[in-house]
């Protein structure tokens, strides 16, 4: 920073001369010397539905875009804000600002290196750093002219197939929803075992494949209940059915359950996945959670060992964040990735959604361009 500051003073004088700002030129040089530039920047993107868990309602998503530039190219990450986990749009950005000139000074040279750097440089901010690891995996990508999957030695055989969440609301609501936008496969949100008759409702308007996610809302013996007639119904995966430290009734569930039950909040980092193996199939891993796409990578490694499936798992992020889970749909058994379909607004494109499969973008890195601004989706 020191020298930014020097160069600018030598040449103030000659600005009149040369027709130049300081700003613009200080731009220049950083390009030259291979700095990172952060900026950042924060959206409410609105619902086209309110959104409604066992954890409650909302109708905006606060989300956090970052952005590292090196020289012409720029990286974009993503990070949404999530009531229940603490995570809020002005802590991070006030870190960012506290952080800025040491993530600026950084050199780039491998993201996995970039992640370990911000791990102990802001420790515990898993949202944060995931925002910044996928912004510095798509300029890396960008700076080795591959898309994402390829940097990582990926080939899509076949498409990103994800499902599409219907939020809890009164039942003719939720059948609207359903028969507004017609999918493959659902993932419904669940309150208590009263939604049952629901269930059983929406079953009638539909033959697509159903996930259900209770998010920790049920209880051990409510969830052993209904069990058969969740099979009956088409369910094929249950998502989180008890609280997270419901260990031993996990364990027991899993024993007499034939359905997969996969872990959410019980699997928030990669320090979890272990733990998971006892009680769940299978595990819910979201960027954002657990630090972004390099603890990502390390969690579906240790998960495979395990025996255990894998899902790739949305929290409401635009199609920027979106992009980055995409990217490793290779890996995984199934998607989450519905984000951009449940937003009115968007703030980049690069994602085409077509009756359950998903598009990627030809650009490297990410594939996406970021607007810097929200639009809404009937303009987009």
């Amino acid at each position: 920073m020191a020298v930014k500051y020097k160069i600018a003073s030598i040449i103030k004088t000659q600005n009149g001369i040369f027709g130049i700002g300081i700003k613009s030129l200080v731009h220049k040089i950083k390009t030259i010397f291979l700095m990172l530039s952060l900026r950042h920047k924060s959206f409410e993107l609105a619902f086209e539905y309110p959104f409604t868990t066992h954890k409650g309602t909302k109708t905006q998503q606060p989300t956090l875009v970052t952005a590292l530039g090196l020289g012409p190219m720029v990286g974009i990450g993503e990070a949404p804000a999530i009531n229940y986990y603490n995570v809020n749009i002005a802590e991070m950005q006030t870190i960012l600002e506290a952080k800025r000139g040491v993530i600026e000074r950084y050199a780039l040279t491998d993201p996995k290196r970039f992640w370990h750097f911000l791990h102990h440089l802001i420790p515990g901010e898993h949202f944060l750093t995931a925002a910044l690891d996928i912004a510095a995996w798509d300029l890396f990508a960008q700076m080795q002219r591959k898309p994402l999957y390829s940097l990582l030695g990926l080939n899509f055989t076949a498409k990103p197939f994800t499902d599409y969440t219907i939020g809890i609301d009164t039942k003719a609501v939720m059948m609207s929803k359903m028969q507004l936008h017609p999918w493959p496969i659902y993932k419904i949100k669940l309150d208590c075992p009263n939604d049952m008759d629901l269930l059983r409702s929406l079953r009638g308007i539909t033959t697509s494949a159903f996930r259900i996610d209770m998010n920790e809302g049920w209880q051990f013996e409510d969830v052993k209940r209904c069990l058969p007639e969740l099979k009956k119904l088409g369910v094929i995966l249950i998502e989180q059915p008890l609280p997270r430290n419901e260990v031993e009734a996990m364990q027991e569930l899993k024993k007499i359950s034939a359905i997969d039950l996969f872990a959410d909040e019980s699997c928030r980092t990669e320090d979890d996945v272990l733990t998971c193996a006892a009680g769940f199939d299978g595990i819910n891993i979201k960027l954002t959670k657990c630090g972004g796409i390099t603890p990502a990578l390390r969690m579906i490694e240790h998960a495979r060992k395990l025996n255990l499936k894998i899902m790739l798992g949305s929290m409401n992020e635009s199609t920027i964040g979106t992009a980055a889970i995409v990217h490793l749909w290779p890996l995984v058994d199934a998607l989450d990735a519905d984000g951009p379909l449940l937003l009115k607004e968007d703030i980049a494109e690069g994602l085409a959604f077509d009756n359950g499969c998903i598009e990627l973008g030809t650009r490297n890195g990410l594939g996406i361009k970021f607007w810097g601004e929200k639009r809404t989706r009937d303009i987009i």
